[in-house]
This record gives structure tokens, C-alpha cells and sequence, in this order.
């Protein structure tokens, strides 16, 4: 489980080709490497990776077909930089919402609007994801925990504090991107459980 608290940002160093996989290998930040151990859980863009050697701050995940085609992760190239959380532990904070790891889609970034102190994303999403998409929702983009500013038939924006700017990859997105796109689960349950009673009914 993670919290959709981006811990910091990992800068892809390289990229190994082999069949059916990929493999990544991951500079971590100083502060995420203590008692990291090979089979831990890291999210990646919220995307969890299990961790598959260590080679001082370089870390290696292996990434499977499925996973390279849901996320935006099959895109990366050496020198790109990821959202990086590792999983979370009993009694950790949970400052965002509980978040699994596991990507439901991708949406473009559609729209950035600047001003002074802050930014808001609006993102166009796939239509048949729209349903779990609530303004004032939770909803996970490239593993950061985030509200539902306002909703719009198929896009949603969320509006971006100066400390997530910094600290995450959402502070250089820019029109065209692609992210990764996590449903709160408890709102995903909702709606599909009233969906199946409405369809028997």
C-alpha cells in the first residue's frame, strides 16, 4: 500500500531491453535507500515496482509487458525522472489516501493554467473512466495523491500547491503528457456495485 505522498523523484540511468521485459535501473534519493532491500515495493509514477538489485543510490526494477502498456513507463528514456514512493509501513502517516499501486489508465495532460502561487492541470481521460472521476474525489496522478478539482463531461483538473510542484514531476508537465492514473478504490466499489444492482434490476 502507498499513500500518494511522493517522497521524491528518481532519475531513470538506464534502460535493459530482454524478452517480454524491461528492466529500469533507478537513482533514488539519498533519504529513500535505508533498509531498502531487494523484493521491497517502490512506486514509480504511483506504479508499483518491485525492486530487483542494488548498486549503491542505483536501484533495478524489471517492468512486464502488461505494465509497460497500462503506464506511461514504457515512454521513459535514460536521464528522465519518476515520482518515487516507497511502500508504506504500520503506523506511517497517511497524509494522502490509501492507494495500491496499480494504474486503472493514462490521461493527457489538456490544459495548464499558470498563475502566481499555484497551477492547475486539467486532464482528458478515458471515457469509460469518467464514472469513478467526483469533483472533491480522490484520485491518483503519477502516484500523488490528489482532489478532484472540478469535472467536465470527459476531463478533470486538480489545482497544484508550490510544494508539489517542486517535489514531484507534475511541476514540468506540460500539454500532451501522459499520466498515470490511479481510481480511489472506495469510489470505484461504490460505483460499480450500484451499477450491477441497477443492471439486475
Amino acid at each position: 500500500m502507498f499513500t500518494g505522498i511522493v517522497q521524491g523523484m528518481g532519475e531513470l540511468v538506464a534502460v535493459e531491453q530482454k524478452q517480454d521485459f524491461r528492466r529500469h535501473v533507478v537513482r533514488l534519493p539519498q533519504d529513500m535507500l535505508a533498509g531498502l532491500t531487494p523484493g521491497a515495493s517502490v512506486a514509480h509514477n504511483g506504479c508499483c515496482l518491485t525492486v530487483s538489485a542494488i548498486d549503491g543510490d542505483q536501484v533495478a526494477f524489471d517492468l512486464m509487458q502488461e505494465t509497460l502498456r497500462v503506464t506511461n513507463l514504457g515512454g521513459l528514456h535514460p536521464g528522465d525522472r519518476v515520482n518515487v514512493e516507497r511502500a508504506a509501513r504500520f503506523g506511517d502517516e497517511i497524509g494522502g489516501h490509501a492507494m495500491s499501486g496499480h494504474i486503472y489508465c493514462q490521461a493527457r495532460v489538456s490544459e495548464v493554467i499558470r498563475t502566481p502561487d499555484n497551477r492547475t492541470l486539467w486532464f482528458d481521460m478515458p471515457a469509460g473512466a469518467m464514472k469513478y472521476v467526483l469533483t472533491k474525489g480522490y484520485i491518483g496522478v503519477d502516484g500523488a495523491s490528489l482532489t478532484i478539482g472540478a469535472v467536465q463531461e470527459h476531463r478533470f483538473c486538480v489545482h497544484l500547491i508550490p510544494e508539489t510542484l517542486q517535489r514531484t514531476i507534475l511541476g514540468v508537465r506540460e500539454v500532451g503528457d501522459l499520466v498515470n492514473i490511479e481510481i480511489d478504490p472506495q469510489t470505484q466499489a461504490i460505483v460499480d456495485t450500484v451499477e450491477r444492482v441497477l443492471a439486475k434490476q
